[in-house]
């Protein structure tokens, strides 16, 4: 009978083995690595509405930051009207000729963005700059215009002091 029961035992004993080699218990505290799909849409949504919010605030900059170039161009532009009319009484030559450091009466801002125009008056007194947008589309404030007299413009919906801001 004990050779029974030890018989039992061993062939019992070895049956668990086999099961054990051939059917692992599963684990019920596995380590999952990676990401699941709705973890993955989450961040992709996330970062969409970021740069929903980020890209009409970054374009704003970027042409505030060109308009600065246009203002520049038109006061340099200005100042040199104005000192060669300190000499001179009148902001052109006899002949027509623009003074020095002002080569024509159409000419690009430092980077190209804009075309400068130089409009003077009949009399030679007063004159009129314009800075046209030429590599970019400005919607808010289009062409930015200084006169001699120091009046500031433009002509699209955009306030003066949007664009003609420090």
């Amino acid at each position: 009978m004990i050779k029974r029961e030890l018989y039992k035992i061993y062939f019992n004993s070895g049956e668990r083995e086999m099961n054990k080699l051939f059917y692992p218990k599963k684990r019920t505290n596995v380590n999952i690595e990676g990401f699941s799909l709705i973890e993955l849409m989450i961040v992709v949504s996330i970062i969409g509405i970021l740069t929903a919010i980020a890209m009409p605030n970054y374009t704003d900059y970027i042409q505030r930051g060109q308009r600065a170039e246009g203002r520049a161009a038109l006061t340099s532009v200005a100042t040199i009207l104005e000192r060669f009319y300190s000499d001179n009484n009148q902001f052109t030559t006899v002949d027509d000729t623009f003074p020095p450091g002002v080569v024509n009466a159409q000419r690009l801002s430092e980077t190209g963005l804009y075309t400068l125009n130089i409009a003077i008056e009949g009399t030679r007194q007063t004159y009129t700059l314009s800075a046209v947008p030429t590599s970019f589309i400005d919607l808010k404030c289009g062409t930015l215009t200084l006169e001699s007299n120091g009046t500031k413009g433009q002509d699209a919906p955009g306030t003066l002091a949007e664009c003609w801001q420090k």
